[in-house]
């Protein structure tokens, strides 16, 4: 009989305590064994085979999870229960997992320089014909945990109020911020509002205890008199 009509046994159909996804919303994933978490994936088993029966036999066939890896769609269907959907599906689910490890822990930006931060902004203010504001909300390592756009308009105080700045420095954890905003004349030299800004922000810095790493101006180094690119109020000695 085919997987569709046999009336599989599905993890709802489970008593309250053998359910894994009750465990799981409780506990947390690291709680759930290898059984519980393939019969996640699985939802459902076979008629006479409910599925932490499926997921166990799936183990146990392929040694340990980790072996399953290396299974196809048609090592999954030898199984009963297991249908070429529910085949094809944890075939893509094992894909995802080992594309992750090959590519091993990515490693934020560093933005402990106001050359990092050019580097990383020149592509992006390419032909850009406004001004726009970013934060970038940093670790304690200054790694980048979140790149923001708070504003776009014109260079004016209202581009960039210290509540809109602060606001998501606090909500995505950063203990340290880098702002940064573009000349789209490409020349980065600050202006008056550019100043009063960094002032501002440098106060608010100190009043809710996140350390204002830097104010970047970035521009282009063939407009920049300087041949830099860039303009740092930390360089320039007012943060």
């Amino acid at each position: 009989m085919s997987e569709d009509t046999d009336q599989p046994l599905r993890l709802k159909d489970l008593a309250v305590g053998e359910r894994p996804q009750e465990r799981l919303e409780r506990l947390g994933p690291a709680a759930l064994s290898d059984t519980e978490l393939l019969a996640m994936l699985l939802r459902s088993g076979s008629k006479g085979h409910n599925v932490l029966l499926v997921a166990q036999q799936l183990v146990t066939a392929a040694g340990s999870l980790a072996g399953l890896v290396e299974w196809t769609e048609p090592d999954f269907r030898r199984l009963k229960g297991i249908g070429r959907v529910k085949a094809l599906q944890l075939v893509a689910v094992l894909e995802v997992a080992r594309r992750v490890l090959a590519r091993g822990p990515e490693i934020s930006p560093l933005f402990n320089r106001p050359d990092l931060v050019w580097r990383h902004f020149h592509p992006l203010i390419a032909g850009l014909a406004v001004e726009k504001f970013w934060v970038l909300c940093l670790n304690r390592k200054n790694r980048l945990l979140k790149q923001v756009e708070i504003t776009s308009g014109t260079a004016t105080s209202s581009l960039a109020h210290p509540r809109e700045v602060f606001r998501e420095a606090i909500r995505h954890g950063a203990t340290a911020l880098v702002c940064v905003h573009n000349h789209p004349s490409g020349d980065p030299a600050p202006s008056a509002a550019d100043v009063q800004v960094t002032r501002q922000l440098r106060e608010a810095a100190k009043a809710v205890d996140i350390e204002l790493l830097d104010h970047v101006i970035v521009g282009h180094a063939h407009a920049d008199p300087r041949g830099l690119g860039y303009y740092s109020f930390r360089e320039a000695g007012v943060l």
